[in-house]
């Protein structure tokens, strides 16, 4: 049983998606569409799709496709998921899932209402750290968890600057200025992918930039934003409390590692930086660096990496980690590349397992609310200097 995949926006991160989704033998064919069409055009020809469309809407029409993937800037999601899901297609989502609680509510009623597949591709799902700190989790080895950890810690020199430029266009500044907070799910997701459990309430702090140079300036932004870097601290149901880090200016080298976590337990903890990974209990301390850490699938200077600014070319060659438990996959799987610490592989095998199944996918889209609510939150939080805020829960999925 196989079905047909659309693919929405045609940039930097898309191509790599499209690979894999076309080599994945419960995906037939595979179309393209982009605001640019001579993107759409390059990208199909490249990749042998089966063809491309004028518009989403011209695509959302057309009985060839059953499902879209949506590769779009990040503030864009929620309504073209609604879009999808209302014209009857199964819909895949690059994080986060909206940046609006209504969004959010919608999106819930609309996959409830329909019954199709919705699923945000959180990379930190399958990020090793969390793979391992859920299989501990699992295990009791922690003993009571307290207290985690996320940070995505990503500078805007390391590549990002080109990144807006490209997708951006001419002003590219009105967007570069996206809120930290507003794209929590590396963070959130890493922590709470592990962790079984969701936040409740939250206070954050926001660090207003003073780079000078337009970027993270309230009177450029349209998103009326001028903090750069935050920080939110989450109390969880049940007990306990996490807390996340985004920051876009800082001295850390995150072409190594961009995102990174830590869980304290009762019984034991596990800390990540960016080069070692350390598990710890009362007797003693592990190195556990070489079961975290991927292994490359295609070198950095891969022809087809040119257009992608180096510092971010590590995103898109990291491939599985000892941890990772690759015997579900595909095997035309095995020697494509991979990305984002071995995640990618695993992320489309979830979209395409549950819309030939009919099964809820692991980030779907209650748990896509859960990981995404909670900054959308927090940066509100911020913007009111501290303020301690309720984060609203849509609940479980439904069995």
């Amino acid at each position: 049983m196989t079905f047909s995949l659309g693919i929405v926006g045609a940039g930097q991160f898309s191509g790599q998606f499209a690979t894999l989704f076309q080599a994945h033998p419960g995906v037939g064919d595979v179309y393209v569409t982009d605001l640019l069409p001579e993107r759409a055009e390059q990208l199909a020809a490249a990749q042998g799709l089966a063809g491309t469309f004028p518009s989403y809407e011209a695509m959302l029409e057309s009985k060839d496709v059953d499902a879209v993937a949506i590769f779009t800037q990040r503030w864009t999601h929620g309504p073209l998921v609604l879009q999808g899901l209302n014209a009857g297609k199964h819909v895949y989502s690059a994080v986060p899932m909206a940046i609006t609680t209504e969004e959010i509510a919608a999106i819930i009623d609309a996959v409830r209402a329909t019954g199709l597949t919705y699923m945000m591709g959180e990379t930190s799902q399958y990020n090793p750290a969390t793979v391992h700190a859920r299989n501990q989790i699992a295990e009791g080895a922690f003993g009571r968890l307290f207290y985690a950890e996320g940070d995505y810690v990503h500078d805007m020199d390391l590549g990002f600057y080109e990144a807006y430029q490209y997708s951006g266009g001419e002003t590219w500044k009105e967007t570069a200025s996206y809120p930290p907070l507003l794209y929590p799910t590396h963070s959130v997701g890493g922590v709470l992918g592990a962790w079984q459990t969701h936040a409740v309430s939250v206070s954050a702090l926001g660090v207003v930039d003073d780079r000078g140079d337009g970027v993270f300036d309230k009177e450029v932004s349209q998103f009326g934003n001028d903090f750069s870097n935050a920080t939110a601290l989450f109390e969880v149901a049940g007990g306990g409390s996490f807390r996340t880090n985004e920051f876009r200016r800082v001295g850390y080298p995150s072409h190594i590692r961009e995102s990174r976590f830590r869980f304290f337990g009762t019984e034991a903890s596990m800390e990540q930086l960016a080069t070692v990974a350390l598990w710890q209990d009362k007797k003693g301390v592990k190195d556990i660096s070489e079961l975290l850490e991927p292994k490359p699938t295609m070198s950095p200077d891969d022809p087809s990496l040119q257009h992608i600014a180096p510092e971010l070319r590590a995103a898109f060659t990291s491939g599985s980690a000892p941890v990772h438990d690759r015997a579900r996959l595909p095997r035309s799987f095995d020697n494509l590349h991979n990305g984002h610490e071995g995640s990618h592989h695993f992320l489309v095998d979830d979209f395409v397992t549950a819309v030939n199944t009919r099964s809820l996918p692991s980030v779907n889209a209650w748990v896509a609310a859960r990981y995404t609510l909670p900054g959308i939150i927090a940066h509100d939080s911020a913007r009111q200097g501290g303020a301690r805020l309720e984060i609203p829960d849509f609940g479980d999925a439904p069995q």
